[in-house]
């Protein structure tokens, strides 16, 4: 509530008088009807999964490189491709797009709806959708990077921008970094990032001054068990049963460990086990998502989740070596804007949107980012990340009308308008750089 009020007030501080719209806006409209559209149809009808997008990272390379004095280097942290257009002396900007697609089978209607199927780096083949809008964050970071390359008088300082991989894994930002990001390339003063969102007002943009997105942890639990008949369960240890005791007893540590006030979710995910009617299993396992908004909250669900998989084995009478096994695969911390860089691109956001345009932000849900990683405390870079509306007023009024309501990002009915993700997304981050870039400012 308190970050909800000062974005409030914050607002009402800078809101000025509509403005004339900059002329970089109308260029990136026009880009997008004569070829960025055709991309955006070509990147939504072959989406790839994290950690394997090579296709889509060997397009954005030649995009890249095909804006002149943009330097593009590829195969970063895995697929990653990070493109440098310099311009004199100046501060550093990041500007970073994700790319990669979600196992999901497309059923949005839409007439380049995906087909593609693909193996993940797990090996498991499944259906393949930009159910979260990343197709239009990679188009838009062309058409920036096209603006401010075709703008080299209005600007000096250096733009790195970064086609992440693996955002839906939250580990592509991570696997970056240590593959030299900050050591191959020129170190950033500020790093900017955008996503879609599909519950927004197309046009609008909206940042907060404080944590954007909840931290995300992927926990994988192996239940071991004690094969058996399913007519005898008295000569096995059923390891259905105890996976199902331990998901219902996990929720008890959002709702009896945790502060009321302070945000938690534990959801389980995927449960397997067993191949047949009357077979008790020897194993169960589950895949569990954790969110929080703080560190605290964070290590203390973590830590309770392996503390109540023993206690179920214990409970269950398992012997100690065949404990459930808790395993964090991966895992992000919240995404925290600085708050002197929101409140000033949120200020350039008015301007250059229409004081109308920029909405005070609310977290809606628990969605993670790894963009986090990027904005680490001890790089020292100011982060700043904003949501872009991607869906017409016409649909809202028809779901308020007892229409198809607005889809959720990773359904598979998900779909935004890209015309309008991409042209209010792009002209953001285009005004947000110049701003940071601007003859005589300082970092």
């Amino acid at each position: 509530m308190r970050s909800l009020l000062l974005a409030a007030a914050a607002l009402g501080a800078f809101a000025p008088p509509a403005s004339a719209e900059p002329d970089y806006a109308a260029a990136i409209r026009a880009d997008y009807d004569k070829s960025l559209a055709t991309m955006w149809d070509d990147f939504h009808r072959h989406p790839e999964l994290s950690f394997k997008e090579e296709r889509t990272a060997a397009k954005m390379a030649a995009a890249l490189r095909a804006i002149p004095g943009v330097q593009v280097t590829e195969k970063v942290g895995g697929t990653g491709v990070v493109g440098v257009l310099k311009n004199g002396n100046g501060p550093v900007v990041l500007v970073r797009a994700d790319m990669d697609g979600l196992p999901v089978e497309e059923k949005s209607g839409l007439a380049n709806a995906s087909i593609v199927r693909q193996a993940g780096i797990d090996g498991v083949e499944a259906p393949v959708m930009h159910a979260c809008g990343h197709d239009t964050h990679i188009v838009g970071l062309v058409a920036t990077a096209r603006r401010l390359a075709a703008m080299k008088d209005r600007w000096a300082g250096t733009v790195v921008f970064v086609v992440q991989p693996a955002e839906e894994r939250v580990g592509g930002a991570a696997a970056m970094v240590k593959d030299g990001l900050y050591t191959r390339f020129p170190k950033p003063d500020y790093a900017l990032a955008y996503h879609s969102n599909s519950e927004g007002l197309a046009g609008t943009v909206s940042a907060s001054e404080d944590i954007q997105y909840s931290s995300s942890d992927s926990v994988d639990i192996v239940v071991p068990g004690i094969g058996a008949h399913g007519a005898s369960p008295q000569a096995g240890k059923d390891p259905v049963y105890m996976a199902s005791q331990l998901v219902i007893a996990l929720q008890g540590l959002v709702s009896r460990e945790r502060q009321p006030l302070r945000p938690a979710v534990i959801t389980v995910g995927s449960f397997h086990a067993g191949l047949k009617h009357n077979i008790i299993s020897d194993q169960a396992k589950l895949q569990v998502t954790v969110r929080a908004n703080d560190e605290a909250t964070r290590a203390q669900l973590l830590a309770g989740i392996r503390r109540v998989a023993r206690g179920i084995g214990e409970l269950n009478g398992m012997p100690a070596d065949k404990m459930p096994v808790v395993t964090v695969i991966e895992g992000t911390p919240t995404t925290v804007n600085d708050a002197a860089l929101a409140r000033r691109l949120n200020a350039v956001m008015a301007t250059t949107l229409g004081a109308d345009k920029v909405i005070p932000f609310q977290q809606k849900g628990m969605g993670a980012e790894d963009f986090a990683a990027f904005i680490e405390p001890k790089y020292g870079i100011k982060g700043y990340y904003f949501a872009v509306g991607g869906t017409q007023q016409a649909a809202f009024d028809a779901a308020a009308k007892g229409g198809p309501p607005i889809p959720s990002h990773h359904s598979p009915l998900f779909k935004v308008d890209p015309q309008a993700v991409v042209a209010t997304g792009a002209t953001a981050m285009t005004a947000a750089v110049l701003d940071l870039l601007k003859p005589g400012g300082a970092a």
